[in-house]
């Protein structure tokens, strides 16, 4: 080990979805984050803020390579993976010799062509470091652990809270284990348990009484013992289609393996035993209407979990929009549509004015039918924003030129471009307040409850077509076979996948 170790950190954290939204480019990563070498150095936030808060405390010299994240969406190109895996994986090259290695992952990337990117990229950089250098790894905690990934990795550390708000201290813990590693303190070993569970994230928040949240805290008081030097506790994210996929726990433990492997299957086992429990309630859009309508006040939050952007949709489906308009209520209400052409057209025509637009279903036309609406343009936005918490804190964002269209007691917020959603940053950009509404869309399957959950006086999820849908229960997955719940039910023999 050199006198002043040196440390490199680097990495791609982006979620994908095997069952829709659009292709990640390289143009989504340069409108979004995109940094490389000394910039990788001046963030301040999130997990790359944390990793280098605490690699400031330390005498190390960090050696930046890229880092990338953007917004979910479908598999990243062929063409941008290699391009982003080629740059981070030179400079790794050039860092060389180096004392240990920092990446800053999601678990749940995708690429033409590759269904474990995190796992290969982990893989390269142990054939590159060799078996004596640490790798620590931060994950979201809706990774798909691989075998691939815990056996090149020295440790994986997943967020810890969901919705997420842990990742810069989820950098510093992992920065800390790599001193420890390096100093010859602790010898991280690691395994992995996991179940057929395969479960969308509307039950899977950290809080609360939430069966995700029992979970998650049985997981971390695991962390009392002194041979455990860290635990994570993963929901899969659910909308990709790879073999072995499940949810489950994992330990690292000071050079006990039995240890680890013992404390996993037990966790693995106590979420089998939740999988009914983290199966969400749905309703269709009518009755979910109907329902709310029945409610004192608002406002009514349906949860139109299956198109959410920031889980890899295209943000443009108008299923709820339309049982909407169909149920004939005179309640005020608000929709968000992602459809850069119906915005364009609200642009050009001005505020005021009447328009027939074909909307909705454009973009991922797989889910739903375009239907034109008749409306007002009541107001236009350039989309700008600033997000207020989670993975892009203090980050400008911007949905494109955004328009609100009123279609009778509807105001339809048009977007050019999928965002995520946090809070509720985009309904305050086009200068609307959620209590103003009787009925509010919200299109994610769990952010909607900080952002609604003190005001809202109902909440309904929905069953709709897309591909982020509230239920796996009826997605024709092609590499996962079953059994897995919630397709079966009870699985006869059942033990956990332990991974080491």
């Amino acid at each position: 080990m050199s006198n002043t170790p040196r440390i490199a950190l680097g990495g791609i954290l982006t979620e994908c979805n095997h069952l829709g939204g659009l292709p990640i480019d390289i143009s989504l990563y340069e409108s979004t984050e995109l940094f490389r070498d000394d910039e990788v150095l001046q963030q301040t936030m999130s997990v790359v803020g944390g990793m280098l808060e605490a690699l400031r405390q330390q005498d190390v010299e960090p050696i930046p390579l890229i880092f990338a994240s953007a917004c979910a969406a479908g598999p990243i190109t062929r063409e941008c993976y290699e391009q982003l895996r080629g740059e981070w994986y030179e400079r790794l090259e050039l860092a060389m010799p180096l004392d240990g290695v920092l990446l800053p992952l999601h678990g749940s990337a995708l690429a033409e062509g590759c269904d474990d990117p995190e796992g290969e990229m982990i893989r390269m950089a142990r054939e590159l470091v060799g078996p004596d250098v640490p790798i620590v790894v931060t994950l979201d905690l809706h990774a798909y652990i691989t075998a691939e990934m815990v056996k090149h990795a020295d440790a994986l550390l997943g967020w810890e809270t969901y919705p997420h708000h842990d990742q810069f201290q989820t950098g510093q813990r992992g920065a800390r284990l790599l001193f420890d590693t390096i100093a010859g303190k602790c010898k991280p070993t690691m395994s992995m348990g996991k179940v057929p569970v395969v479960t969308s994230a509307i039950n899977g928040s950290t809080n609360d009484d939430d069966p995700f949240a029992d979970l998650m805290r049985y997981t971390k008081s695991l962390e009392e013992r002194d041979e455990v030097l860290s635990t994570s506790l993963f929901l899969i994210h659910p909308y990709m289609d790879c073999e072995e996929m499940g949810s489950g726990g994992l330990v690292i433990t000071d050079n006990d393996i039995e240890l680890a492997k013992s404390l996993v299957g037990d966790i693995a086992e106590r979420y089998w035993d939740r999988r009914h429990d983290l199966e969400p309630e749905t309703m269709s859009p009518a009755a979910a209407i109907a329902k709310g309508m029945e409610v004192d006040g608002g406002p009514v939050i349906l949860v139109e979990c299956a198109d959410c952007c920031g889980g890899g949709a295209a943000g443009d489906s108008i299923h709820t929009l339309s049982a909407l308009i169909e149920s004939g209520v005179d309640a005020e209400s608000l929709v968000p549509v992602i459809d850069p052409e119906a915005a364009a057209a609200c642009h050009e025509a001005g505020v005021g004015a009447e328009l027939s637009l074909p909307i909705g279903h454009k973009r991922d036309p797989r889910w739903g039918e375009t239907r034109t609406l008749t409306g007002t343009v009541e107001s236009l936005h350039d989309g700008n924003f600033v997000y207020t918490g989670g993975q892009w804190e203090g980050h400008q964002e911007h949905m494109g030129p955004t328009a609100v269209f009123r279609i009778g007691s509807i105001k339809l917020m048009i977007m050019s471009r999928a965002t995520y959603d946090w809070h509720d940053e985009q309904v305050r950009a086009v200068d609307l307040d959620p209590q103003d509404f009787k009925f509010i869309v919200a299109k994610n399957p769990m952010n909607y409850r900080h952002a609604y959950g003190k005001i809202a006086k109902g909440i309904f999820v929905l069953d709709t077509p897309g591909p982020t849908p509230a239920t796996l229960k009826h997605v024709d997955f092609k590499k996962l076979k079953r059994p897995y719940f919630p397709a079966d039910m009870e699985i006869e023999g059942l033990e956990p996948t332990i991974l080491c």
